[in-house]
């Protein structure tokens, strides 16, 4: 099978096309042939293998997980032992230790039926950052009438954030960079920060509810916008730090949680069938859409990464892997093909 790989960590010059033996199904896993795959800044630490301290996941020296990418949406070509539940020839979605390849193995806990309403690049943009939103608000405990901010709103989890939290009758605020403002009310946001202009502040309200996707502020900052009994949930940051890369401030927010009257929350995303089936429900039900940047071929990864690395991204950038939609619908017309003049020049900031 085709795929692109890497055999040691570092930047997307270490990335390349390769013919590799196809993988077989294990036990409770099935072979899927990938149509299209996601691509998110999780992609760019596990390539870098940065920050240091995910190395003890991810391989001490040389990548454990030498095919970059998890998102993933195609068909069901073989089952591996004991697996029910899923029949070859079954359009899924799901989540594999390298999406970027023509098959990839994927272990049932981590699949669901694809969304009857996406492309197969649309539906590729879901369980990863789809997941990571979900599961936050869930942890935010969002509901009707409360006031969310979500900072990072233009992003790959951001743009999930928005919509579902929304479509849970919440008021929104997104923060975001002034390219992306327009991105943001779209989803429906009733208020739009771009942080060239101002802070999280800016409305000089608190919010029950603050989703910390992106940027770097301190706690005290984010804490000052939130309301008394209100919940932080500090989903990731993109600071410098060769160590932690920003982790210091979710463990931070764990820590002083016992001692504040906030609840503050380090999030750490789960991939479970359950979760991801109820997301595909609200996508079919349309409640939330993908957003996707650009869709590229195969041999545009390592200059997706590129764009994905420099925040530039709006919403999710896909790899078209079998080289065709075998879906029509809309994402030709919502996104442009990768590694022409039309990508996007915005602000490396989320």
């Amino acid at each position: 099978m085709r795929a692109v790989a890497q055999d040691r960590f570092g930047g997307t010059d270490r990335l390349h096309l390769t013919d590799r033996p196809d993988p077989e199904p294990g036990r409770g896993e099935v072979l899927v042939r990938v149509a299209a795959a996601g691509l998110d800044r999780g992609t760019v630490h596990v390539m870098t293998g940065r920050p240091l301290l995910a190395r003890l996941g991810l391989g001490l020296r040389r990548p454990r997980f030498p095919v970059p990418g998890r998102d993933l949406c195609g068909t069901v070509v073989a089952l591996g032992p004991g697996v029910t539940g899923v029949e070859v020839g079954d359009r899924v979605v799901g989540t594999a230790d390298g999406s970027c390849a023509e098959l990839a193995v994927v272990p049932v806990p981590r699949l669901a039926a694809a969304p009857r309403t996406l492309t197969d690049e649309e539906a590729a943009a879901l369980p990863v950052s789809g997941l990571t939103a979900l599961q936050a608000l869930r942890a935010a405990g969002v509901g009707p009438g409360q006031r969310v901010l979500v900072v990072g709103a233009s992003g790959g989890v951001g743009t999930y954030a928005v919509q579902l939290a929304v479509a849970a009758g919440a008021r929104v605020t997104g923060v975001c960079s002034r390219a992306k403002a327009e991105l943001v009310r779209g989803l429906g946001a009733a208020h739009v920060v771009a942080y060239e202009e101002a802070d999280v502040d800016a409305e000089g309200v608190r919010y029950d509810a603050v989703l910390d996707i992106g940027g770097h502020r301190s706690l005290r900052t984010l804490r000052a916008v939130l309301a008394p009994r209100g919940t932080l949930v500090v989903v990731g940051s993109e600071a410098p730090g060769r160590w932690l890369g920003g982790l210091e401030r979710s463990v931070g927010a764990a820590l002083l949680s016992p001692f504040v009257r906030q609840r503050l929350v380090m999030h750490v995303s789960r991939e479970r069938a359950a979760d991801l089936a109820e997301l595909v429900g609200l996508v079919d039900a349309g409640a939330v859409r993908p957003v996707l940047d650009h869709v590229v071929p195969l041999d545009g990864v390592a200059r997706a990464l590129d764009h994905v690395a420099a925040g530039r991204a709006r919403g999710k950038v896909v790899v078209r892997v079998d080289g065709r939609s075998d879906r029509a619908g809309s994402a030709a017309a919502a996104v442009s093909e990768g590694g022409g003049p039309g990508w996007p020049s915005a602000s490396p900031r989320p």
